[in-house]
């Protein structure tokens, strides 16, 4: 039993330990501005498409399936609260993290993995560059950046989504009374909740993508590995936050 807890125990502590190295790295200089600036571009303009695809259609599909509810008890008028609180505090954060871990934790594994199996960074070192400095603190800094605003534009695309479905195909209601519910459903706290789900994720998921990386051996088999461990860990982590970040707000 002790033999089989060894394993993740130490991955975990190599986590941390990981973790805590990028966190306080953070703070220390140098700032390499061109990389945080590429991993940016990278994280946030490359996963637009896919944010404004999964926005869009998570906001349509939610009004699709509660019109049938919504018209039994005559409440059709507020599709527009249950599809803004929805995305808002749950699906816009969630879906929007699972496709950047699909698309940039992996690539973040697959990249410095390849790195790590050339031995560049095992280079870098010798060299006196600091990996975490150059590799890990600017892709933690650009992603935390820009998912909560990749996060704000999935919402949006999603509320207009449900506009399309709601007002515009099923005529559930008015535009203006769609929008309007919408805008005074949502409060302080489901703002506050669907910003700081994001930006916890962005760090979370950027981390274990470079952990992964740089743990990676056995060559381009093991790349492959570390790429698929990295999306697996990724997103089981953005569910586990989920319900905790979810729980502790609904206690306050």
């Amino acid at each position: 039993m002790l033999d089989l807890l060894k394993r993740p125990v130490l991955t975990f502590q190599n986590f941390i330990r990981l973790s805590g190295m990028a966190l306080r790295g953070i703070l220390r200089k140098p700032y390499y501005w061109d990389d945080i600036f590429i991993q940016m571009d990278l994280i946030g303009i490359g996963s637009l498409p896919v944010v404004i695809l999964t926005g869009f259609f998570s906001g349509a599909v939610m009004a699709l399936q509660m019109s049938r509810a919504l018209q039994t008890y005559g409440a059709t008028s507020q599709v527009g609260m249950i599809v803004a609180i929805t995305l808002v505090r749950e699906m816009g954060p969630v879906l929007t993290a699972l496709m950047v871990a699909g698309r940039n934790a992996s690539g973040m594994a697959s990249e410095l993995g390849s790195m790590t199996v050339t031995e560049q960074i095992d280079a870098m070192r010798a060299l006196g560059t600091d990996p975490i400095l150059k590799l890990v603190k600017p892709r933690l800094i650009a992603t935390a950046f820009v998912l909560p605003l990749l996060t704000v534009i999935a919402d949006f695309l999603g509320l207009f989504g449900g506009y399309i479905i709601a007002c515009r195909m099923l005529k559930l209601t008015q535009g203006t009374q769609y929008w309007q519910s919408a805008w005074r459903a949502l409060e302080y706290n489901d703002i506050a909740q669907g910003l700081i789900k994001p930006f916890t994720f962005a760090i979370v998921l950027s981390l274990v993508g470079c952990y992964y990386g740089m743990q990676t051996t056995g060559g381009t088999q093991g790349v492959g590995r570390s790429t698929t461990q990295a999306v697996v860990v990724a997103s089981v982590w953005v569910v586990v936050l989920t319900f905790v970040i979810s729980r502790i707000f609904t206690s306050l």
